[in-house]
């Protein structure tokens, strides 16, 4: 497919570049190591199961959870792939 000054397969060598930097950004955020017995930010203790289901973990699930909502709406919205991006 044609796309302007682009050459053949850049559209392809963008999607993976992004599925490759998601996949990096993924595996830095797993944890490693010993997992904390008290959560970090409230003070609970973290569940003998879910400290040996993840390694390196920090927080108790609802502190997780938190968390992980902040930084999902610090990312913002992903415009190349809003539909309403590709429909102007």
């Amino acid at each position: 497919m044609a796309s302007g000054w682009a050459r053949d397969g850049a559209v392809q060598d963008q999607i993976d570049a992004s599925v490759a930097e998601a996949v990096e950004r993924a595996r830095q955020e797993l944890g490693s190591g010993e997992s904390a017995a008290v959560c970090e930010e409230c003070d609970k203790l973290i569940p003998e199961a879910r400290r040996q289901a993840i390694p390196g973990i920090r927080f108790c699930v609802a502190c997780q959870a938190a968390l992980e909502a902040l930084d999902q709406d610090a990312r913002g919205m992903n415009r190349r792939g809003s539909k309403d991006s590709q429909l102007r």
